[in-house]
């Protein structure tokens, strides 16, 4: 079959997902600076590192940006960056649930050591843990043709 006229879904390799991944998290940290300035102009000092209300707020930005924008479009703008979509397993948009579940599964994919990333290497559908457990699937969509 000519794979220029493929219609079934491509699963993207761990290399596309990982820098995808990268460009987001440095858009997230940016967000996080962002919040940083107000906080710190409205104590005029420093934030205590232990400081739980801080550090529920830089969750929440993490938080809002993946689950926000997996719900949203199914796309953040790094997987957009690198044609990537999130689907539901059946194909549908994903859920606001799933979105959610996708986003805990993964911390618990980095709190192991990234094991839940990298086991995609040696899953036989190339799916990583926190694919699996929120019933989600990355896609690989063609780059738009050029004009």
């Amino acid at each position: 079959m000519n794979t220029a006229t493929r219609t079934d879904p491509v699963n993207p390799r761990f290399v596309r997902r990982s820098l995808a991944a990268l460009y987001d998290w440095l858009l997230v940290i940016a967000l996080m600076m962002l919040l940083s300035v107000p906080v710190v102009a409205l104590l005029d000092d420093a934030i205590n590192v232990g400081n739980g209300w801080y550090q529920a707020a830089l969750g929440a930005v993490a938080v809002v940006f993946f689950v926000g924008f997996w719900r949203w479009s199914g796309q953040t703008p790094g997987m957009r960056a690198w044609h990537l979509r999130l689907r539901s397993a059946g194909g549908g948009p994903v859920s606001w649930p799933q979105a959610a579940l996708r986003f805990a599964a993964a911390c618990l994919s980095l709190a192991a050591g990234g094991m839940g990333f990298w086991w995609m290497l040696l899953d036989a559908d190339g799916l990583s843990w926190h694919d699996r457990i929120s019933d989600t699937r990355l896609q690989q969509e063609a780059a738009p043709q050029r004009r």
